[in-house]
């Protein structure tokens, strides 16, 4: 059985050895897990230099409003394509250290007959998957939801191991235009906490994902407070859950004015609010942060990463985008054989992007004249 030491402030992570009144001794936690150490150790691999995350996790229905955008069926065999394209771009692990895959992706395998998890650890790219089963009302609440899916996690993260996952993804959700109400707020953090115990029983790195939707009118200052406010309470149950800091990812939204707030934020303004918020609230033994997009256009997630790179901090600030890693590659790809090897090298570009910003070293120079480029200098932004 492996074994983890560590120091724990407060001793909230953990037992805590007795202080004797003549002892001189530090208070010092002990913790001593099945999978601590190789915890630890994926979750610093996914935390490597220049390595971001691959969220392809997308439900279904989801995957399928984005195959009707191109002209395709959604179906499992469009489906499965569209994936297949994804995990076998040669020279992705360069750029990406984990993929998020739906449950659906985890167990299928490819047209030439290989699983598409081995494509992935091929790569040295940890297979992850999405456990929780999606939002529900929440009641007595301000309309706002819940995130459903503990019941029976423990057995499901135990099939998912042995399937060749190593982290898990949950999400839950925070509304600002709906409050957030107190009930609201409680429910994400207690349901985080409790996946995150779960999932590192079975071996899975959890990445904790509360998101603040980026919908309603409210400015960069309110998502600030809200988002502290969501993090004080999320880490307060992630340590009442005995959950390991230095065996968790982070997949927090970027703090930024909602979609309808007529002032918009700078990257270098959304920078600066997010490291705010993160040296408020986040412990520096988390080894990682891998940002979500949360509807942001591509260079404009790449952008605000690289602006948080440009400072230094205790963590591996990175990404763990979807759309922002994909757009172009769907456009591209049409669902056409021919257009498969143009689509990986979309894709390529877009991770070699995000992994020079992760590394603060990321030129908007070399985006040239594409449409996304464009679209950043009409609203005005200064690179």
């Amino acid at each position: 059985m492996a074994a983890s030491f560590a120091l724990r402030a407060g001793g909230l992570n953990a037992g805590v050895l007795p202080r004797t009144p003549n002892s001189r001794r530090a208070c010092v936690a002990v913790r001593a897990g099945k999978y601590d150490e190789e915890l630890v150790n994926t979750a610093r691999t996914m935390a490597s230099p220049g390595r971001g995350l691959l969220a392809m996790d997308e439900s279904n229905a989801t995957v399928g409003k984005r195959l009707d955008s191109i002209g395709l069926e959604n179906n499992e065999t469009n489906r499965k394509a569209y994936r297949e394209m994804l995990v076998s771009t040669q020279g992705l692990g360069q750029y990406i250290s984990g993929a998020i895959l739906f449950e659906e992706t985890l167990y299928q395998s490819g047209n030439n007959g290989r699983k598409m998890v081995d494509m992935l650890t091929e790569q040295g790219i940890v297979p992850g998957i999405k456990v929780d089963k999606g939002l529900a009302p929440l009641a007595n609440s301000n309309g706002e939801q819940w995130a459903q899916g503990l019941d029976g996690l423990d057995k499901r993260c135990a099939e998912y191991y042995k399937a060749g996952a190593r982290f898990a993804k949950w999400r839950s959700v925070v509304s600002i235009p709906n409050g957030p109400s107190t009930i609201a707020v409680r429910e994400s953090a207690y349901g985080l906490a409790r996946y995150a115990a779960i999932c590192q029983n079975a071996g899975l790195v959890p990445i904790v994902e509360p998101e603040i939707l980026l919908d309603g009118d409210h400015d960069i200052q309110r998502c600030l407070e809200v988002s502290e406010a969501v993090w004080a309470e999320t880490f307060k149950y992630l340590a009442d859950n005995k959950v390991l800091f230095e065996g968790m990812l982070l997949k927090p939204s970027m703090v930024t004015p909602g979609a309808e707030c007529p002032t918009r934020a700078t990257p270098q303004q959304v920078g600066e609010y997010t490291l705010t918020m993160l040296k408020c609230r986040v412990p520096p033994a988390v080894p990682g942060i891998m940002f979500l997009s949360g509807g942001q256009s591509e260079l404009e997630a790449t952008l605000n990463l690289q602006e948080m790179n440009r400072q230094p901090n205790p963590w591996h600030v990175s990404f763990s985008y979807a759309r922002a890693l994909q757009n172009t590659v769907l456009k591209t790809w049409q669902g056409k054989s021919e257009n498969v090897g143009k689509a990986q090298e979309a894709l390529l570009k877009r991770a070699k992007a995000n992994s020079d910003a992760q590394r603060g070293q990321y030129d908007p120079a070399t985006e040239g004249s594409t449409e996304a480029a464009q679209s950043m200098y009409q609203k005005g932004y200064q690179y």
